[in-house]
């Protein structure tokens, strides 16, 4: 008979991420091979894990077609040379993807039906952009004024947060985008990113074959001065810039998940433990905002108030999203707990991959602080969304630093 478990984070691996369109390294790998290569990474790093023993595959992607196509999580196991005994499924909440395959894949083995899981996303933002040529929205949307027209666009969506919350000034937000850059490029200097990275063979436009082995899009050498002189693209004399927006991206996350259970059985060595993690609604015209009720959810779930997260994953999808919810929070923009190896605004946001990367930066940082107890893992999503996991540090001694 199933019993309820727990549920941790095993491990977690992903690409580099690229810059999308003709200029970027992904430009001609195809997207269900960057999910592959990741899968693979992390199979290969934990060898001691059955591949006949996982119960399904789970993998996210926002635009589901071509080579995003053809149910991911099925193909890509299949392709990654997993037996053909391990199922798997495609998933879809935009940018909350990856972590809804996780979240996904939690419920199954929280309630005891599944052991080990992997669960992702990809996203080729050069083959697919997000540009509506690859969906076709309901005109009731707009002609029963359910959403603004414009609700699609997420500059637009960012821009109507300054709007709302005059406080939180370009300036503040051209400080947050600088700041992304420097730590993003600090914690590479580290080595802090590398060890969770697989690898990518790549073709160049000249046929030549190179190696991608980090993130392409960052600009460590960013100054305010520098953002202070974008152009805003979504609105004449607006605050949102280039400089304070996440690039578009092409790139694969991968993450294995078990049970009680299956920690016991193989010896494995959680990275983190899953302790709530909730979604929320809010309008599509600020969605940006909408990390805010999906953390009060979670907080609230969990037993616990924001003073109890130690260190904060925040996904830059812009530089005011995240100040957003600082602010609401009573949070300081450059809170050391925040980001600290910096974000999206620097790495990359390929949609649907990028939650699985939250969780891939928080375990490796909950590795570092044995004084961190608890720490949140977050994201806003178009149409009107937010997502918020919290996790447990297996590695909290309880000691102060």
């Amino acid at each position: 008979m199933a019993e309820l478990s727990d549920v941790f984070f095993v491990d977690g691996m992903r690409t580099p991420f690229g810059r999308a369109g003709e200029k970027g390294m992904y430009f001609n790998t195809r997207s269900d091979d960057l999910a592959v290569k990741a899968t693979i990474g992390l199979m290969e790093r934990n060898p001691g894990v059955p591949a006949d023993r996982i119960d399904d595959v789970a993998i996210a992607a926002t635009s589901q077609t071509g080579d995003q196509g053809l149910t991911l999580g099925r193909s890509v196991a299949t392709l990654a040379g997993l037996p053909l005994t391990v199922p798997g499924f495609a998933i879809d909440r935009m940018c909350a993807g990856a972590m809804t395959s996780v979240t996904t894949m939690a419920g199954s083995i929280g309630v005891g039906m599944y052991d080990l899981a992997l669960a992702g996303g990809v996203e080729h933002m050069g083959r697919h952009p997000l540009d509506g040529s690859n969906v076709d929205p309901n005109p009731r949307f707009v002609a029963e004024r359910l959403v603004s027209a414009d609700a699609l666009n997420m500059g637009m969506t960012a821009e109507r947060i300054h709007d709302r919350f005059p406080h939180m000034t370009k300036e503040r937000a051209d400080r947050f985008g600088m700041l992304s850059q420097h730590k993003a490029q600090a914690a590479y200097d580290d080595g802090k990113f590398q060890p969770d990275l697989v690898p990518v063979a790549v073709k160049g436009a000249d046929g030549a074959w190179g190696l991608a082995t980090e993130d392409e899009g960052r600009r460590p050498q960013t100054t305010m001065g520098d953002l202070a002189g974008l152009k805003t693209p979504f609105r004449p004399h607006g605050r949102v810039t280039a400089g304070t927006s996440s690039p578009l991206t092409d790139g694969a996350t991968m993450s294995l998940l078990a049970g009680g259970g299956a920690v016991k059985e193989f010896g494995l060595a959680p990275k983190m433990k899953l302790v709530s993690f909730a979604f929320a609604g809010v309008q599509p015209e600020i969605m940006g905002i909408g990390p805010i009720p999906s953390t009060e959810k979670a907080l609230k779930k969990a037993g616990l108030t924001i003073g109890d997260i130690g260190l904060f994953e925040l996904n830059e999808a812009f530089a005011i999203q995240v100040i957003s919810l600082l602010d609401h929070f009573g949070i300081a923009d450059d809170d050391p707990r925040v980001n600290q190896w910096g974000g999206a605004i620097a790495l990359g946001h390929p949609l649907a991959a990028t939650g699985v990367r939250l969780m891939i930066q928080l375990a490796a940082q909950f590795a570092e602080r044995s004084d961190v107890r608890y720490g949140l893992t977050a994201m806003c999503v178009g149409l009107g969304q937010g997502g918020s996991v919290i996790w447990e540090n297996p590695h909290y001694d309880g000691k102060k630093k």
